[in-house]
């Protein structure tokens, strides 16, 4: 497997290592695209352990999670879920936007963030503890979620917390120029026009422009697409499908790029 790049913000790495060797579960906290999953997919690199992602939604349950009886063969099977599984195999279990799941499924969780670091399936009457290689890792966006879904207080104090937010410039321009192969002034550029975007509160954008959609422009202009056209399909038309809104980020682009 190729080595994943990852730029260090702060002590992240150091808080990832430490939190793992005492077993202790850890809550990433940031927007979406700011490289919260690619974190977690290089510590587990790191680590050297397997690495279990569910992104979760709506309709995430906890028989999701757990596993369930299946019909093959005329023969009733059980079926690991993917907690089970990481739990069985010691793997780390990277639970992204978990505030979307159902409220079962912190239920489930709870066992795992304590003293007890054991997962109970209910069907099965069995109880698997975790052994010493299990991590749980859980993130979500707390701008998003404000006035929606949240996670109870008592939730959070079982987890060691990070925050993430949106590198500083030249980080995020270094970030985008490594992963596409860009020229540095076109990236920094992007990175400017994102900035620019950002500080737009005005607009009420559910999200803001990610670091993802501005390494999914850069890639796009390094194979030869043109630059305003790449800002427009990889990083105007996802963040809104109001006309105004989306003429205005165009007409910005235009500017900066």
């Amino acid at each position: 497997m190729n080595k994943l790049f990852y730029h260090p913000i702060k002590h992240e790495m150091e808080v990832f290592k430490h939190a793992y060797k005492n077993k202790l579960p850890l809550m990433l906290k940031g927007p979406t695209g700011c490289g919260k999953s690619r974190y977690v997919e290089v510590m587990a690199q790191e680590l050297g352990r397997p690495l279990v992602t569910v992104s979760c939604h709506d309709d995430t349950s906890a028989t999701d999670l757990l596993g369930r009886y299946l019909i093959k063969g005329g023969d009733t099977v059980w079926e690991d879920g993917p907690l089970t599984r990481a739990v069985r195999s010691g793997a780390i279990l990277y639970l992204d936007e978990i505030a979307e799941a159902r409220e079962d499924v912190v239920v489930v969780l709870h066992p795992l963030t304590d003293h007890r670091r054991q997962v109970f399936i209910d069907r099965r009457n069995e109880s698997i503890a975790a052994p010493p290689e299990f991590m749980l890792v859980i993130s979500f966006n707390p701008g998003y979620q404000r006035g929606l879904k949240q996670l109870k207080p008592s939730t959070r104090q079982r987890f060691v917390g990070l925050s993430f937010a949106y590198p500083a410039e030249a980080v995020e321009t270094k970030i985008v120029q490594t992963e596409t192969g860009l020229d540095a002034g076109i990236a920094r550029k992007l990175v400017i026009f994102a900035n620019k975007v950002r500080g737009l509160h005005e607009l009420g954008l559910a999200e803001s422009v990610s670091t993802r959609l501005l390494v999914d422009a850069g890639k796009l202009i390094a194979g030869g697409l043109d630059t305003r056209i790449a800002a427009e399909v990889a990083i105007v038309e996802p963040l809104s499908d109001d006309l105004t809104i989306t003429k205005s980020l165009t007409d910005l682009s235009s500017l900066l790029l």
